[in-house]
């Protein structure tokens, strides 16, 4: 199978920039088109309308901060002449299937937390929903991954 175009899932956390890492370098080698999504999770928008933050603020700094962390993995391992940028809003595992969809990626990159038992089980796993789910293959980065 030939990669001609890598999706990377990233968000702020440092599983995704070892996920950016690996996957700007594949593109790099590959002279493949690359692509970042960091997903706006409704799920971790905040607002109190007692304390004057409206949902649209709070969206307004979830994009920002999706928006500047995407500018800083371009800017580390930048070299490629195109990078799409995707910053969907809504659930991170039903926007970056549907962004791989849309974008026809060829390969999806993303880091693992390397949950097991019990915190798996309570929490989920956005990286197994992506396994199972996906229409083309997915390279994860190990959280002990140097």
């Amino acid at each position: 199978m030939e990669f001609r175009k890598i999706l990377i899932a990233v968000d702020d956390s440092a599983y995704s920039m070892k996920a950016a890492r690996t996957g700007f370098t594949m593109a790099h080698r590959l002279n493949a088109s690359i692509a970042l999504v960091f997903v706006i999770n409704k799920s971790n928008e905040v607002f109190n309308t007692d304390l004057g933050i409206t949902p649209q603020q709070s969206k307004t700094v979830l994009l920002k901060e999706a928006e500047e962390t995407i500018d800083q993995y371009i800017k580390i391992y930048g070299g490629i002449d195109e990078v799409f940028r995707f910053t969907p809003e809504g659930f991170p595992e039903t926007e970056i299937l549907g962004i791989a969809k849309e974008w026809n990626a060829d390969l999806i990159v993303m880091g693992t937390h390397g949950r097991s038992g019990l915190s798996k089980l309570f929490s989920g796993s956005l990286t197994d929903h992506i396994i199972k789910h996906s229409e083309v293959p997915v390279l994860l980065t190990p959280p002990g991954m140097k």
